[in-house]
């Protein structure tokens, strides 16, 4: 575990795709075939990460005993306090997105 919290809260989400996956359950539950559809990446790729940041306790699989089974993933309380630091990426991307097309 970093001493740092920067380097805590990278650690945590600090790959492209938890950050996909984070932004994309923060509208709610989703099922595994939707977060591959809309992150955009591996079977193998989507389930690493998704393992990851649930023993990382911010994200919760739910899983139903049906034939095909059926997944779904929300985040937790503490994932849900990411939405800010997501959206102060957003802003500052917004932002240098402008600084690239001058």
């Amino acid at each position: 575990m970093s001493p740092c919290p920067v380097g805590l809260l990278l650690q945590a989400i600090g790959n492209k795709w938890k950050v996909l996956i984070i932004r994309d359950l923060l509208t709610g539950t989703k099922l595994f075939g939707m977060l591959k559809k809309s992150v955009g990446c591996s079977q193998k790729v989507l389930t690493d990460n998704l393992r990851m940041l649930e023993e990382d306790g911010l994200v919760k699989r739910k899983v139903y005993a049906e034939v095909p089974p059926r997944v779904e993933y929300t985040l937790t309380k503490t994932g849900l306090t990411l939405k800010p630091v997501l959206n102060a990426m957003a802003t500052w991307g917004e932002k240098y997105r402008k600084t690239l097309t001058k």
